[in-house]
């Protein structure tokens, strides 16, 4: 299971942060707001109230390997900047960062960040999967249930054709192209190719069977449940206010 470590809770922080928590609850919240700590500490893992600025206390409170970081600190790219450099020091792999403004956008990317949002909501229910999954690499819905994936090739379909790995009566995914790790353009393939281990494959279906097809985890809570990953992907992307867990 990821760690996920949120720096600041505004708007985009919190709503990823609400959905992130129907799957797991390996989760680290900082903000320097009494409220809003108090408004999440029975989502997540443990929660902060501190000065993100501080660099000793950044150092205290990150003791864990941490797979990914959300940074949310509104209208204070000063602020942005050194968070970024401080989790690049502890060597955090995937940093998401909230920007307001498009010039903002290289500054942040220049100094670390590897991926850059600009909108809240309609970014969150975007980005949530792409970091929930480590197999999905880029989602896109459009329109109803329906979306369009970028996913790596499973291992059960090395070495097979697409017919031979009949994914579309298995899992209701349809295969539009495929292409190397590496390579920046697909491609079209034959009846002929085989799929290589290094593959990655644009798909289209409907939310719920590409998010299975991408191995989508359920945290232990929603196991114990019975939930569906539909059901709990349904609550996740919901656009209302989600409720907190209760324990």
């Amino acid at each position: 299971m990821r760690n996920y470590a949120f720096i600041g809770l505004g708007a985009l922080g919190m709503s990823m942060l609400e959905r992130i928590s129907e799957v797991t609850d390996q989760i680290i919240a900082i903000d320097k707001d009494p409220q809003i700590i108090d408004r999440v500490k029975d989502m997540v893992q443990t929660a902060y109230v501190a000065d993100v600025l501080d660099e000793d206390a950044l150092v205290k409170i990150l003791t864990e390997a941490v797979d990914v970081a959300i940074i949310d600190i509104p209208s204070d790219l000063e602020a942005s900047i050194l968070v970024i450099y401080q989790l690049k020091k502890l060597g955090v792999p995937e940093i998401i960062v909230k920007s307001d403004s498009e010039s903002r956008n290289e500054i942040l990317k220049l100094v670390g960040a590897t991926r850059i949002v600009n909108a809240d909501r309609e970014a969150a229910a975007r980005i949530v999967p792409l970091v929930l999954a480590t197999s999905l690499y880029n989602f896109m819905p459009i329109g109803g249930d329906l979306v369009i994936a970028e996913v790596h090739n499973p291992k059960e379909s090395i070495g097979k054709t697409i017919i031979e790995a009949d994914l579309r009566r298995r899992m209701g995914i349809n295969v539009i192209a495929a292409r190397r790790e590496g390579m920046q353009s697909y491609q079209d393939f034959d009846r002929e190719y085989r799929l290589r281990e290094d593959d990655h494959l644009l798909v289209a279906g409907k939310e719920k069977d590409v998010f299975a097809f991408s191995d989508l985890p359920l945290a232990p809570t929603q196991k114990q449940r019975g939930s569906t990953i539909g059901g709990v992907l349904k609550t996740m992307f919901r656009m209302g206010k989600a409720k907190p867990r209760k324990d």
